[in-house]
């Protein structure tokens, strides 16, 4: 088994907290091989925002440490889609925070590659049912745990706990869970 795995968005929405929680829960609590890369703008807020995550159950298969050929992709705001979209391959699950990113933004993205699309409104879904955007990056990650199931969620529950400052813990873990039952 071997996943790469891109993450991407703004600065502010969680992105590369989102790739620290999935790597620590695939390396520490799911005993995989993991290694990947994040970046980011000098912005604090608005900037570009990515991480890169292999994951694999085999050390010989960690060639790389960037993103090359996606399997698994989450996108959480317009530009990074355009931007990034090269990376996904032909057949990838794709992620989409449609509270920024509309379906024709998609579609035109896209092209003929035969993506499987989740279009869901995480942040949207963050702060109408949590009371905060700040937590839309767990509600994407537990969307896309439920539907990959690349880890099991208790690992992510445990990475979470470990990752996260203590007064955001019992929401982010709250925020997993809502996404987790999104279908």
């Amino acid at each position: 088994m071997r996943h790469e795995v891109l993450i991407a968005g703004r600065g502010g929405q969680g992105i590369l907290l989102l790739g620290h929680v999935l790597g620590l829960a695939a390396a520490k609590y799911a005993n995989l091989y993991v290694t990947g890369t994040e970046s980011y703008g000098a912005e604090t807020r608005g900037g570009d925002s990515r991480a890169d995550i292999i994951l694999c159950d085999e050390a010989e298969e960690l060639d790389y440490v960037k993103v090359r050929h996606a399997d698994i992709a989450l996108f959480m705001y317009a530009e990074q889609l355009r931007r990034y979209s090269h990376l996904v391959n032909n057949r990838a699950i794709v992620f989409v925070d449609s509270s920024f990113i509309a379906r024709e933004d998609v579609e035109e993205v896209k092209g003929n590659r035969q993506w499987l699309v989740n279009h869901k409104p995480y942040t949207n879904i963050a702060r109408e049912e949590l009371g905060t955007h700040r937590v839309a990056n767990m509600v994407a990650l537990g969307h896309l745990i439920g539907v990959t199931k690349v880890v099991p969620p208790e690992a992510i529950e445990n990475a979470i706990r470990e990752l996260v400052r203590p007064k955001w813990i019992e929401l982010d873990i709250k925020a997993f869970r809502l996404g987790l039952s999104l279908r």
